[in-house]
């Protein structure tokens, strides 16, 4: 545990290398170099001290590379919410570890990740990729995930220091919140990944009370570095550092992306004007070059004295690890009449279009290319049971990629082609750089070709998706030709949700079509290639209300029916807010059309962060899949007929309506979002206000029963023995809480245990002292008086309580 180092314990030897005489080495220009990236994704090498490419990547669900793109596939886990739906610090770090193998494997150092941001409200669009509306669960859980990562050599970066819980005016805007709210809210994750030995972090966007946290020197410089004692890399969110002197001396210390930006000459210049001390710029290089000999970056060959890059790992078996944790993740709200698991079904009938195109991640950085994804419907199509598959209602309202192998043509302004490659869909992505075989000197367009074979007579949509100017080709017919502009003033958009241009084409059934989309004058920001279009399509398809008539049709003969019912690219993404929290589409009306059809309806609901179920009352089962990653299909497969449990519980309190939450807005108000809630967000607002939410935090049902036999408390731990009641093995997830008069209640400690049916387990959960303190303007005080310690299975459904005083 790292503990309120000073800054001449940070300094100096580090594991057997001298990093100031090193920087000894350094003449100022090069030592400003070093601090913004020399390119999109990495640091630039100083051959003449052993210092390698530092390469970053985005995460948390996979890692990308540098090259964002299907070319270059990435495993695709559980998204962070269904991460933290297992509370398995252990299984976190297991996928931890696998990441790291991805890393290794794509020549990355430091992954861009976790985000350890709150669920502060359910309209949050980056909801599905934090972990918990808890600090302490999601400090738990963030600790594991960078100890899992860091143990395969390879940093982490928790993000986004600080308060930064939203999408909107995300660049401008500024958070008005105490002391107080921040050290036991907001800061206390990032506290316990620092405490964990995180190598990195990342600053945010927004401002904290005034200032952006790319210049904070009070919660950079002070908290961060001087008071918790870290000694890892400050990196800024991407294009984050808008200021020479401010950010320099406000304690970031890598400037991304680069080549260019506010730091470079104008830094060097601050420098020797003396408006930025040189010994500012040293320690900001040292932490540099003790991340490059952490992760394997520094050394004669890459390698030298590293703690993780010169062992040895065993191989993990990504794809088989990927279906146990969406297994585990996988929630189960309701289960009326035990219907779940599926026993003696002959027929099932699967609703929806994410069962056949299934929705695996939520959209914007957080986004790679698998390889392979496995739907819901490839999944149960695995089993005995007759599967009869029906849309229902499609709620995406942008046109997918032809998934058909693609040629990506680099052409010269003659149209020659540079270079081709391979791709398995009709969408281009490259971000930072082109590939290591085009020219860019003459490269002048790119182009997508692939032959399309229709499985279906009729008017055809194809839609061009993309910023700048293309031309769509169908056949002989040019259906666009033209310039798409962007609308709105947020950048990301180019990458994460470019406009969409559709057109109709009748085709007829069995005649193979060329296809193609030419992007003109490929783009670059900061220097940097951008390649990022799509050629989209979608069949024939009758109107939505023949689609539900189908869909009803099909339950009512089968046995049971398995709807899948899913947010979308539009809902849940990087880059802007949720509007509401409904289904999208039609999908709440295709639910109850289907339930009253089949009353043995299960509804599996695919989405990352809260949705209302106003058909809650009609279903017999919810299943909560969250985003499950690649292996959604077989992992669902294997909890709807009982070869795994769904071990998940709530991480989040999910509510009725939108307006019942005790924290909805996300909108600035003259450029701020003040948090006058203070620390009552999630399960403590909840509680505050004595409104009953649909779901509270920590529920979550299983295959078998528990007792809660008996519970000893102390100060420092509690002991809590539980029986498997059931008639099959199980896992429950022990939660121990602190309740104390005007304080509320609040998660303490946590365990998983499994059982056989008919055994029991103890376990001793150890209570950290923070979970009894308060924050008292210059320090944490223990709170002195009576608590009553308590177990149970959710927040709200307490089986145990004991009596302490501190």
């Amino acid at each position: 545990m790292i503990t309120n180092l000073s800054s001449t314990q940070l300094v100096g030897h580090t594991g057997g290398v001298d990093f100031d005489a090193l920087i000894s080495k350094l003449d100022l220009a090069t030592k400003i170099r070093l601090l913004t990236g020399a390119d999109m994704w990495s640091l630039t090498p100083v051959p003449e001290i052993g210092l390698h490419r530092l390469v970053m990547s985005d995460g948390p669900i996979g890692v990308r590379g540098e090259q964002w793109s299907s070319a270059d596939p990435s495993m695709a886990l559980p998204s962070p919410t269904a991460l933290a739906a297992t509370w398995d610090p252990g299984l976190v770090r297991r996928v931890g570890r696998l990441l790291a193998q991805e890393a290794r494997r794509k020549g990355v150092h430091v992954l861009l990740a976790p985000t350890i941001n709150l669920h502060r409200s359910p309209l949050g669009g980056r909801h599905f990729e934090c972990f918990s509306e808890d600090p302490y669960l999601t400090g738990e859980l963030g600790a594991a995930y960078v100890e899992g990562v860091q143990e395969g050599g390879v940093a982490t970066t928790p993000k986004h220091f600080v308060a930064n819980d939203f999408e909107t005016d995300r660049f401008t805007v500024d958070v008005k919140v105490s002391g107080k709210v921040l050290r036991e809210a907001y800061l206390r994750p990032f506290e316990r990944v620092v405490r964990a030995g995180a190598w990195g972090i990342m600053t945010a966007y927004n401002s904290v009370n005034g200032t952006t946290m790319t210049e904070h020197s009070e919660l950079v410089n002070g908290v961060l570095k001087q008071e918790w004692g870290f000694d890892g890399l400050v990196v800024s969110d991407w294009t984050a550092v808008r200021s020479t002197e401010p950010a320099a001396l406000g304690g970031t210390d890598v400037a991304m992306p680069g080549p260019f930006g506010p730091w470079g000459e104008k830094l060097e210049a601050a420098v020797r004007e003396g408006r930025v001390p040189e010994s500012v710029i040293d320690d900001k290089v040292r932490r540099v070059l003790r991340l490059a000999h952490r992760t394997g970056a520094l050394g004669e060959d890459g390698a030298d004295g590293a703690d993780g890059a010169s062992r040895t790992y065993a191989e993990i078996d990504g794809i088989a690890l990927a279906r146990e944790v969406a297994a585990r993740s996988f929630t189960l709200l309701k289960n009326e009449g035990n219907l779940l698991p599926l026993t003696g079904v002959s027929s099932v009938a699967l609703i929806g279009s994410a069962a056949r195109e299934a929705r695996i991640m939520g959209g914007g950085s957080a986004q790679v290319f698998p390889d392979r994804i496995v739907s819901p419907l490839e999944g149960l199509r695995q089993r005995e049971a007759e599967v009869r598959y029906a849309v229902g209602a499609d709620p995406r309202l942008r046109l997918a990629p032809i998934s058909t192998p693609t040629r990506a043509l680099f052409l010269d302004a003659e149209g020659e082609a540079l270079a081709e490659h391979e791709l398995p869909a009709t969408e281009a992505r490259w971000v930072g750089q082109a590939p290591a075989d085009v020219d860019l000197d003459r490269l002048a367009a790119v182009e997508l070709r692939a032959t399309y074979t229709p499985s279906a007579s009729g008017e055809h949509l194809f839609a061009a998706a993309g910023v700048g100017r293309y031309t769509l080709t169908v056949g002989d017919d040019v259906l666009y030709d033209d310039t798409t502009v962007l609308e709105g003033d947020d950048p990301a958009a180019v990458l994460l949700h470019p406009p969409e241009k559709r057109f109709t084409v009748t085709l007829a059934e069995g005649e193979p079509v060329t296809v193609s989309l030419r992007q003109h004058e490929v783009s670059a920001f900061n220097g940097m290639t951008l390649i990022m279009f799509a050629l989209g399509h979608a069949d024939p398809s009758p109107g939505e209300d023949e689609l539900i008539a189908e869909a009803v049709r099909v339950a009512a003969g089968s046995d049971v029916a398995v709807v899948v019912a899913s947010t979308t690219l539009e809902v849940e993404s990087e880059g802007f807010d949720r509007k509401d929290l409904k289904l999208p589409g039609r999908q709440d009306e295709l639910i109850s059309a289907v339930a009253r059809a089949n009353p043995r309806t299960v509804v599996v609901v695919n989405a990352g962060s809260p949705v209302e179920m106003p058909w809650l009352e009609e279903v017999a089962a919810v299943l909560l899949v969250w985003f499950p990653g690649q292996e959604a299909g077989p992992a669902l497969a294997d909890v709807l007929y009982g070869d795994a449990e769904p071990g998940g519980r709530l991480p989040t309190t999910w509510p009725v309506r939108l307006e019942d939450c005790p924290v909805v807005d996300v909108t600035p108000v003259d450029g701020a979002v003040p948090y006058d809630e203070g620390v009552f967000i999630g399960y403590r607002g909840w509680q505050r206000q004595q409104t009953a939410p649909a779901f509270w935090f920590g529920h979550g049902l299983g295959y078998t029963e528990w007792s809660y036999d008996a519970l000893e408390a102390s100060q420092g731990a509690v002991t809590v023995s539980v029986t498997n009641t059931g008639t099959r093995r199980g896992r429950e997830v022990v939660q121990v809480y602190l309740s104390a008069p005007e304080r509320g209640r609040w998660l303490a400690g946590f365990d998983v245990v499994e059982c056989g049916p008919g055994e029991s387990a103890v376990t001793t959960v150890f209570l950290p002292e923070r979970a009894f303190q308060e924050w008292a303007g210059d320090g944490w005080r223990t709170v002195t008086g009576d608590y009553t310690v308590e177990a149970g299975r959710s927040v709200a459904d307490i089986r145990l309580s004991a009596n302490i005083t501190i």
